[in-house]
């Protein structure tokens, strides 16, 4: 089972490693130090901030961006934060689930493209919707690189990534795109929310589903509302819709 999470906006201010080296899909790195000498160059331009599509209170983060090839490091399952992560608790999860996590939780970013928890890397400011100036559209930048990489991973792939870095790799078939609603409508704050629940739901279960439908069992076992619905067309993904309701 493949777990697919978007980055987050909020990270920790700063790591304590060395500088980025050698990262999970080392195939990425040609690629990886591309995107990163563009995102230099373009966090030092005049017009950074509307290249980077950053208002001017996040002035701060061209300064870590420009620097990035020597910042200090740390593990991704430390640096991301927010809802989702706050909801996922990476580090408070016991010996047998950090296990899982290490193996099936993909990270997507616009930086590195796709990372493991275990990788270590500096914070940094780039979403995958930009188009970073020479290379384009990032996640049209991603795409054929990541599905060369992804492809060949077997196995059911659970994706709770947002609609900007569930466009850098679309798995087909073997996938389950999971949604949340709330009265009858997609809902996003508590969708990161719920979504980090139920990653960390199946991170903690005894057996990983193979199917989509043995992922339905599961998640309606550990006492969710779900829907669960067929491709609509041949190898797009299934549908899984997580029912919330407001907190007591």
């Amino acid at each position: 089972m493949l777990i697919l999470l978007p980055p987050s906006e909020g990270k920790a201010p700063e790591g304590s490693g060395p500088p980025v080296g050698e990262l999970s899909f080392p195939t990425l790195d040609k690629a990886r130090k591309r995107v990163l000498n563009a995102l230099v160059r373009a966090s030092k331009r005049r017009d950074a901030l509307d290249v980077l599509g950053l208002t001017p209170g996040l002035a701060g983060e061209l300064v870590k961006n420009a620097a990035l090839k020597t910042a200090p490091t740390l593990p991704a399952a430390d640096l991301y934060t927010g809802v989702l992560y706050d909801n996922l608790g990476l580090g408070t999860l016991d010996e047998e689930a950090q296990r899982r996590a290490e193996e099936s939780v993909l990270i997507f970013s616009g930086l590195w493209g796709v990372v493991r928890i275990t990788d270590l890397i500096p914070p940094y400011r780039l979403s995958m919707g930009v188009n970073l100036p020479p290379l384009g559209g990032l996640a049209t930048f991603w795409r054929p690189l990541i599905a060369k990489e992804l492809d060949r991973v077997p196995g059911l792939v659970v994706d709770l990534r947002s609609a900007t870095y569930a466009s850098a790799w679309q798995p087909g078939a073997r996938s389950v795109t999971v949604r949340v609603f709330r009265d009858g409508k997609v809902v996003s704050h508590m969708a990161k929310a719920t979504r980090g629940e139920i990653a960390r739901a199946l991170l903690r279960h005894d057996t990983a589903p193979d199917t989509p439908d043995e992922l339905a069992k599961t998640l309606d076992a550990l006492g969710y509302t779900i829907d669960l619905a067929e491709p609509a067309r041949a190898n797009h993904p299934w549908t899984l819709d997580v029912h919330v309701t407001d907190p007591a």
